[in-house]
């Protein structure tokens, strides 16, 4: 094919300052609600949570979501709750942060990889059901970039081998699938809040779910095996009793947390908006780079929210995806890795040999990935300076 032209007539001038890859938009809402917890005392788990829980459910469509410290907390308790063993299996992707992976691994189960679709990088579901083996408990897909796994063909199989599904939803506020909200139709999920992400509370993160039950188990192990949490036993009518139920963790969300979430998920959907605009923006120049694979949106019916937008370096670039991350770097754009597979990471290299050289679908994506400046408080011209700095690399590596 022939090399992409250079976007423009003159050479790059470099940009003076540095675009990072991602920044949070915190407005005077958020700022204000956060005096305000601050000055009211009471700034750890309280009434601020509760309802950013309760808008939260509502947002995504369930009758509970409880908060948590990080979505590698709720993936922890989510999987103790659904009754994780050792020995269990656990399907997932190896298109993930490690924390996906880690959390089964912690509990003594075992992780059962299954590769992606190369033009999505969602989980193969065609796959999945072949890694099915009496050992076999759950699934444990992952929600891309911002768009949704074919949850609809996930829960068909499911359903016919009597499995949990547990969606790793930390990319995805806003994202739908069908016409649902992820993290409405599974048995658990959980969605993370960290400042990368399309809304952020600093760190965090919430579990969704419809089950009483599971609720109650849940909120135990949230917070040292109690029912009752903090504000119910110390504000005004509260009673002091302590009841532990199980044994359970700490991690809880803060009010200080809540009074971000608050304005942030009323409003995410504006950020997701400006999101799509950019990422279109994106894949309208990158059309004209060959050298550069864009990301594929899934077929089956969903609501994209780009989470990130990552690309793939081809081999005709002539240069390597580290090679091309340290020289838009030279050229003042920051960029990401979104994910070195999993199971190439060097404990799980090491304990599970086999899967090396099995997903190749993964592997050649985990060494081409690169994740690209994208939030709402990009311009144009900050997305038109990205992809000229990556022409700009290109003609220098054809030198």
């Amino acid at each position: 094919m022939p090399p992409s032209p250079l976007i423009g007539t003159s050479p790059l001038t470099i940009r003076d300052d540095f675009l990072p890859i991602s920044k949070p938009t915190i407005s005077e809402a958020e700022i204000a609600e956060v005096v305000d917890t601050l000055r009211s005392g009471w700034i750890t788990t309280g009434p601020k949570t509760q309802r950013f829980e309760e808008e939260f459910a509502a947002f995504v469509g369930v009758p509970h979501a409880l908060a948590v410290s990080s979505a590698t907390g709720g993936l922890h308790i989510g999987l103790i709750a659904l009754g994780l063993k050792p020995g269990d299996e656990v399907i997932t992707t190896p298109i993930t942060w490690a924390a996906t992976v880690n959390m089964v691994e912690a509990l003594d189960a075992t992780p059962i990889f299954v590769d992606v679709d190369p033009a999505t990088l969602q989980i193969d579901t065609a796959q999945v059901e072949a890694a099915i083996t009496e050992r076999t408990v759950g699934i444990l897909p992952v929600h891309f970039a911002g768009a949704p796994s074919d949850l609809a063909a996930l829960a068909s199989i499911a359903d016919r081998y009597d499995l949990w599904i547990f969606e790793d939803a930390a990319h995805g506020v806003g994202t739908r699938a069908g016409g649902r909200h992820v993290g409405s139709t599974s048995a658990l999920s959980v969605f993370s809040f960290h400042p990368i992400k399309n809304m952020t509370t600093i760190e965090g993160g919430v579990l969704t779910l419809t089950d009483d039950e599971l609720e109650r188990a849940l909120r135990a192990l949230r917070f040292h095996g109690l029912e009752k949490s903090a504000w119910n036993r110390y504000a005004a009518g509260g009673t002091p009793q302590v009841q532990v139920t199980r044994p359970g963790f700490k991690y809880n969300f803060t009010d200080v947390q809540a009074s971000l979430g608050i304005h942030q998920l009323a409003a995410v959907e504006g950020f997701n908006q400006r999101r799509r605009e950019l990422a279109a923006l994106y894949h309208e120049l990158l059309a004209e780079v060959p050298e550069i694979q864009r990301p594929a949106a899934p077929t089956y019916d969903h609501d994209h929210t780009w989470h990130l937008y990552v690309i793939q370096v081809l081999p005709e670039a002539g240069l390597s995806r580290d090679e091309m991350m340290a020289a838009l770097r030279e050229r003042n754009v920051g960029t990401g890795l979104h994910f070195v597979a999993v199971h190439t990471q060097p404990y799980y290299a090491q304990k599970y040999p086999q899967w090396l050289g099995a997903l190749p679908a993964a592997e050649r994506a985990s060494d081409r990935l690169c994740s690209l400046p994208l939030y709402p408080s990009m311009t144009e011209d900050d997305v038109r300076y990205v992809v000229a700095a990556i022409q700009d690399v290109l003609v220098h590596a054809r030198r």
